[in-house]
C-alpha cells in the first residue's frame, strides 16, 4: 500500500513544481499559492500515512 501512496505523492509534488514554474513565468501569485497548497497536501498525506501506520501497528500488538 505504500508504493501507490508514494507514487501519488510524487505526482502531487511534480504538479506543484509545475504550478510554481508557471507562476514564476507568468508572475501569478495565485499559481504560486496553488503550488504551495498542493505541496503541503502531499506532505500532510505522508505524515498522516506514517502516523496511522504507527498507530495501527501499536493496536495490532494488543491481544483480543
Amino acid at each position: 500500500m505504500l508504493v501507490p501512496i508514494l507514487l501519488f505523492d510524487v505526482a502531487l509534488v511534480a504538479w506543484s513544481l509545475h504550478l510554481m514554474q508557471q507562476a514564476v513565468e507568468q508572475q501569478e501569485f495565485s499559481l504560486m499559492l496553488a503550488g504551495t497548497l498542493v505541496a503541503s497536501a502531499a506532505a500532510a498525506m505522508i505524515v498522516v500515512y506514517f502516523l496511522m501506520g504507527h498507530c495501527l501497528s501499536s493496536l495490532a500488538q494488543f491481544p483480543y
